[in-house]
């Protein structure tokens, strides 16, 4: 059964008739790919395709095994089994409490370990060993635990910072690390952090991949910030440990570096080890280096340090171990290169107008990647790595897209105030037509320091508000990677400096474009592109016709007092305290300019967002109201930074585009 086959037959048809251009609804039932596991020798892979269903916003998946070779494609009937790892014993899978190997590519299942409670599984290179991790009490700040008689208290008892996170108050609990051998039940289990407050994997985005066993099993490596409390949050001096089994001794491998070491991976033949360090402390968006560590003599080699470019995204040794490929913002996208580890000599592998995002498998001369775009969900492409030449493997939208008008998207570039060359997509509406005018929106991206390239989202989805009717002006202005360190660097303590004269300077450039309609702009952000707007709803000098901001940061001082990773805070914008103050919290502070709004206004914002807590949202739409302006408030009580939930989803794409046609 050929792949092609099999995919046009997953992608069945869920519209009733022709679409011809993406809805909301439309985008969150596209189906979606995911690779969970690949073969010790490169040769097959297991992935997903899932599908949201909007009534019950459970996503619905499907598992199938993929013949890299021959492009075939079989279901797998995993029942109620989530895929671990495929090594070389064979494929691991979790199901309750319990660890399964299959040795046939999942057609059977024997028992291999009883592991209990755990959230993360990883399996020793031997198979005679097990590490998992698991929620640990460690500190006592719920009432209830304190004090036997008060079962129904709700209070929490803090003493130090950090007691909030991203979208949690702290129970006390912390993920640690536990390694048994496969040998002895589950209950002798060692926890590689006992009694301490520290987290791996690291909160809130760590998972199994932050921590690894060395490939003689002797060693578990795994990914820590052995900060606590207020030290904790004002740091980011994550480091890389290694516990040797048989001494029960643990070394800081990488102590001499003060700021992030992440993302640690063994070479295929073991004799070396990469990671992706930054180097100052504080700086959460510090140029993202690869780093080799000789596994043998522990000598280290910085393979990346006079390259000008930040590596974010994915690292993947070839199989001959004798070079790296990564992924990484470049020019207004996300393309792949490879890394000599001798040389340090760093070649750009692909181009074009898209993302290139996970590298999945290497087959000789060719990788598998998943690779993106504005238009495009997450399909497989494999990459020629000698001449960056890409073929599509999978499609499983085809049915899907084939009733979709897409958007046509082009990089210009636009000079800045201070002389330079900005690179600002332009996302045009579907069959576009250049003697018509079309209300613009200018999207101010978040951050402040991520990049602005071919990515496809669900909430912010540029070819989706393309697709209602709108031009979309998105600059990768000051602080976004991929135009050098310098452009990436200069936003910090800048906010509201430079890099808002180059959203202006996006404007005006759009405005002497025939097809925009200069009297109908709107700017659009969240997070740091909701400061952004609010930002410019104080300085555009009638530019903008209409603003909406999502977890916009509006008064810079009380913001500072809320939000919980203080680094950087610290680093991008300084301390209330310092003296003299620093610009933003008087020039670069946006709640300073409300007597100068004269625009409406839609604010967003979530009620568990402690990275930009609900007081910011509430501030910024109580200054608009009493301000007499024409102003919404929509709140999600149960989201954090971002919409996650289905239903939440639609609704602020609903309210998004009502409020864009009722005042735009």
């Amino acid at each position: 059964m050929k792949l092609k086959h099999t995919l046009a037959a997953l992608a069945a048809p869920f519209l009733m008739n022709a679409q011809q251009v993406m809805t909301p609804e439309t985008l969150w039932t596209l189906n979606k790919l995911g690779v969970t596991a690949v073969s010790p020798d490169q040769s097959a892979l297991i992935y997903s395709i899932g599908k949201t269903d909007l009534k019950t916003e459970k996503n619905n998946k499907n598992s199938y095994f993929f013949n890299i070779h021959s492009a075939e494609s079989t279901g797998i009937d995993l029942g109620k089994k989530s895929l671990i790892q495929w090594d070389a014993n064979g494929i691991y899978a979790q199901e309750g409490e319990k660890i399964f190997l299959s040795k046939d590519a999942g057609k059977t299942w024997t028992e291999f370990y009883t592991v209990g409670e755990a959230d993360n599984i990883v399996i020793s290179p031997d198979g005679k060993k097990v590490a998992f991790s698991r929620q640990v009490l460690v500190e006592i700040v719920m009432a209830k635990d304190k004090y036997a008689d008060t079962p129904n208290a709700t209070a929490h008892i803090y003493t130090d910072l950090n007691h909030r996170h991203w979208d949690y108050f702290s129970e006390g609990k912390y993920n640690h690390v536990f390694v048994v051998n496969t040998a002895d039940e589950v209950g002798k289990a060692k926890d590689l952090l006992e009694g301490k407050a520290w987290d791996s994997p690291q909160r809130p985005f760590g998972g199994a991949e932050d921590f690894i066993w060395s490939p003689d099993s002797s060693k578990l490596l795994y990914v820590t910030k052995p900060l606590t409390g207020a030290e904790y949050a004002q740091s980011t001096n994550t480091d890389i440990f290694a516990y040797d089994l048989n001494s029960g001794t643990t070394e800081n491998i990488t102590a001499s570096n003060k700021g992030y070491d992440v993302s640690p991976k063994f070479s295929p033949d073991g004799k070396t080890l990469s990671w992706q360090s930054m180097e100052r402390d504080g700086y959460e968006a510090d140029k993202n280096d690869v780093k080799i560590m000789d596994w043998k003599s522990r000598q280290v080699t910085n393979l990346t340090k006079d390259w000008d470019e930040s590596v974010a995204g994915d690292v993947f040794w070839a199989q001959d171990s004798r070079t790296v490929y990564f992924t990484t913002p470049f020019r207004g996208t996300k393309q792949l290169f490879s890394l000599n580890p001798k040389n340090s000599r760093v070649v750009q592998i692909t181009k074009g107008n898209f993302d290139v995002n996970e590298i999945v498998a290497q087959e000789k001369n060719t990788l598998l990647v998943t690779r993106t775009d504005m238009n495009h969900n997450a399909d497989l492409f494999s990459v020629d790595v000698k001449n960056g030449a890409m073929k599509q493997v999978t499609d499983i939208n085809k049915e899907n897209y084939s009733r979709i008008t897409p958007s046509r998207t082009e990089l210009k570039m636009v000079k800045t105030t201070d002389g330079k060359e900005m690179g600002v997509w332009f996302v045009y509406p579907p069959d576009f037509d250049p003697a018509k005018k079309y209300p613009t929106l200018l999207y101010c991206q978040g951050g402040p320091q991520s990049a602005l390239t071919q990515f496809f989202s669900t909430r912010w989805n540029l070819a989706l508000i393309a697709a209602n009717g709108y031009i979309v002006v998105a600059p990768n202005r000051r602080g976004m990677p991929g135009w050098g360190t310098a452009w990436n660097e200069d936003i910090s303590k800048d906010w509201g400096g430079q890099p808002m004269r180059d959203y202006l300077a996006a404007t005006d450039f759009a405005k002497t474009l025939p097809y925009v309609d200069a009297d109908r702009m709107g700017a659009v952000g969240a997070s740091y592109g909701g400061y952004s707007v609010f930002m410019l709803a104080g300085i555009h000098n009638n530019r903008f016709k209409t603003f909406i901001a999502h977890d916009g940061l509006f008064d810079m001082k009380s913001w500072y007092g809320t939000t919980e990773e203080l680094w950087f805070a610290n680093w991008d914008l300084g301390k209330p305290t310092d003296k003299p103050l620093p610009k933003a919290y008087t020039e670069f502070n946006p709640s300073n300019y409300v007597d100068r709004w004269n625009t409406p206004i839609m604010i967003v914002q979530g009620g568990i967002d402690y990275r930009v807590p609900y007081e910011q949202g509430q501030e910024a739409f109580q200054a608009a109201k009493l301000h007499g302006l024409k102003t919404k408030f929509l709140y999600f009580p149960n989201e954090n930074h971002w919409v996650l939930h289905p239903q939440n989803a639609l609704v602020w794409q609903r309210e998004f585009f009502g409020w864009l046609k009722e005042t735009l």
